[in-house]
Formats: C-alpha cells, structure tokens, sequence
C-alpha cells in the first residue's frame, strides 16, 4: 500500500473534517496525536495533527521521531507537510504558498535519527536535496491543474521557537541565503528521509519576518491570513494527482 498522509501544523487543524481515528504504534512513544482519515479529492489520506489535538506542543517538544515512525508502520510512503512560515525574503507577501527545495537548520537538542539507540542500524542518509522526490514535483502540477500560484524553490531557515526571531537574526538568515523561516521542518524531513518516505513541505507565508515592517508582528494578522490561505491549500490537495 502507497499511503499518503499529510502532518499539518497551525493553521490546519480544523482544514480536514474528521474521520475515522487511528491509534499509532511506534517505537518511540506516542505521537502527537491519532491519525484521521481524510478526503482530497478522488481519494483518501491520513492526517497527523503535527502539535496535537487541541493544539499545544510547541515544535521543540514534538516527538518526531514518533510521529514519522508512526506513519510509517502505517504503511505511509507519501508526506506532505503543511508549514507555516514567516517570509525572510521581503518580496514573499503574507498568503504565498512555497514548495521549498533546500533548508538550514538552526535548531538545537531535537532527537533527529532513528540511529542514536543501538537498536536501529546506523544510518547516513544522503541529504543533498532535502525535499525532492515525485511527490514535490506532484505538488507543483496540483498547482497548475487548480490554477493556484505556487513559488518553486526557496530555502527554509529551520528556527528553535517557539518564540518568533529576532530582527538580528531575521538579517542572518537573509545573509545566509534563506528566503523563509520556520520551526517543524526539521528534523521531521531528515526522519522521513530516513524512514524511506517521500516528503515534500508546502510552506504558507503568515507574516514577514522581524524587521520587515514598521509595525510588530501580529499573531491575530498571522491567524487570519492562515485562514484565508487555507482555502488554497484545501483546493491544491484536491487536485494532487498521485
């Protein structure tokens, strides 16, 4: 079985009406939260509330480990991952939706292998390209078949959280070459590289980084313009042809 599941963070909770619940067995505690059985389009999925049901997790206490480990006992061979995320690069505006295809990672303490207990083999996976795969390039023709403005490519800073950046380190990052910023990407992604998934992150602009405007960030702006984008991500799943 070729299961597809998307894992979706703030924002999406309430984008999948529920289903039927699954219990995830894992080797590596309990996941976030049961798995609902989902409609996109023509065919069905699995969705992981990535911060729990209701949402409380913040993204350095996630267990990813289980959460992926989970997913693939389930048969899952398929993520996409729903990110949202502040915009380093100032011409990305709030609303956008990016398929990245590189990231950095400044996140710090995460369990990030399946490899670290003497019970898994030790695993050195190749990470060049973070998120490419079939499943990407599925993503980007969704887009195209929906009529939906995609960005293709960008590089994702992966911060500790869950505190937003600083204007100083929002600078960093543009320094560094990253044009979004956000906290769950990793090590979510190297886990599922890992555990032999094909994952792909569909990023949703919610605000500009630190210092990109005058004005503070707002977390009520930020929820709103996540609701409203919703709705384009809801429309690109339906029509991801797999």
């Amino acid at each position: 079985m070729n299961e597809l599941a998307i894992i979706g963070g703030t924002g999406a909770l309430d984008l999948f009406p529920g289903g039927d619940e699954r219990v995830l067995e894992t080797d590596w505690g309990d996941p976030s939260a049961n798995v609902v059985r989902v409609r996109l389009g023509q065919y069905k999925a699995w969705f992981l509330a990535r911060h729990g049901r209701p949402h409380r997790l913040p993204p350095h206490r996630i267990d990813y480990r289980a959460n992926i480990d989970g997913l693939r006992r389930l048969g899952v061979k398929r993520v996409v991952a729903i990110n949202a995320v502040g915009a380093v690069d100032p011409g990305l505006a709030p609303g956008s939706l990016v398929i990245p295809d590189q990231l950095v990672d400044y996140t710090w303490g995460r369990a990030h292998t399946f490899s670290d207990d003497g019970r898994h083999p030790l695993e050195h996976v190749e990470f060049a390209k973070p998120f490419e795969g079939p499943l990407r390039s599925a993503l980007l023709a969704a887009g195209q078949a929906a009529d939906i403005g995609l960005v293709d490519g960008g590089c994702i800073a992966v911060t500790q959280g869950p505190r937003l950046e600083t204007a100083a380190e929002i600078r960093r990052l543009a320094r560094d070459g990253c044009d979004l910023v956000g906290m769950t990407a990793m090590p979510e992604v190297s886990l599922a590289r890992e555990a032999g998934i094909d994952y792909a992150s569909l990023c949703v602009v919610a605000n500009p980084g630190a210092g990109l405007e005058e004005e503070p960030i707002s977390l009520e702006e930020i929820h709103q313009v996540l609701s409203s984008a919703m709705i384009s991500v809801q429309d690109l799943l339906a029509h991801l042809s797999l």
